[in-house]
């Protein structure tokens, strides 16, 4: 689904360069592949240019193929556009568990890693009857290396001309070279009220909301793929945006 594209002088890339930037896929394997699908088709439509995808952190947890997602990402060879992606807070906290800190453990699994777990082939029957121990040996044996090493590289944000891509957001108030990883990975209220001009448009996922929200000094584009089926992404180019969605059906 093609959203109206708005103009907006308040964001520009440079000349040249096209981003489309997507949101939260959270193990959403099949939106992935059908939204990169239509951002093909419709960079092939414009004229050439330096394209980038960029995705918005929260590849894993809550969907059945976070496995996928990240071996998807990982391994990127399409020529059509460079890709990258931003660490969201569920990637930091698989990254804590894989560090050794147990204590991120059982509330991740509450939130999405049970099912990230499970799609790497860790035992379900030990994922409901081990304990946090014997779980935390398994994330350790199940989750590849290269996966791990892929994830730790993970940037907190990116800035391109006028915007600048962060996960959950930006500390206002806070010199965009100043911010904190705990408030790129897990900022809401304090940003997503703020009407300040941050000194960058700001893009952002992790904050859910049933359609994109475009205000004057963000771009929130998390529209809860997990569960609403809806993967949103933001294409931008000179002063233009315009959004794109894949819509699919509840995969279990």
């Amino acid at each position: 689904m093609n959203l109206p594209f708005r103009k907006d002088e308040s964001g520009m890339l440079p000349a040249g360069e096209r981003v489309y930037a997507i949101g939260d896929i959270h193990g959403r394997l099949d939106l992935l592949e059908a939204i990169i699908g239509k951002i093909e088709a419709d960079n092939t439509r414009r004229e050439a240019a330096d394209t980038r995808i960029l995705l918005l952190g929260d590849l894993i947890d809550r969907g059945d193929d976070s496995a996928g997602v990240v071996e998807y990402v990982r391994s990127w060879n399409a020529d059509f556009a460079a890709v990258d992606a931003i660490l969201g807070n569920h990637e930091a906290s698989l990254l804590s568990v894989l560090d050794g800190d147990t204590q991120w453990l059982e509330s991740w699994l509450g939130y999405g890693g049970r099912e990230t777990l499970l799609s790497y082939d860790v035992p379900a029957d030990l994922l409901r009857r081990g304990s946090l121990a014997e779980i935390a040996e398994a994330v350790q044996a199940y989750v590849p290396d290269t996966h791990a090493a892929w994830l730790k590289d993970r940037p907190l944000s990116i800035r391109r001309g006028g915007y600048l891509f962060a996960h959950a957001g930006i500390r206002p108030g806070r010199k965009l070279s100043d911010q904190k990883p705990k408030d790129l990975l897990w900022i809401r209220s304090e940003f997503l009220d703020s009407e300040a001009d941050h000194g960058a448009v700001i893009v952002h996922g992790h904050s859910i909301t049933p359609q994109p929200e475009h205000r004057h000094n963000r771009i929130g584009i998390d529209t809860g793929a997990y569960f609403s089926h809806t993967l949103t992404a933001l294409g931008l180019e000179a002063g233009e945006r315009w959004f794109i969605q894949s819509k699919g059906e509840p995969t279990s």
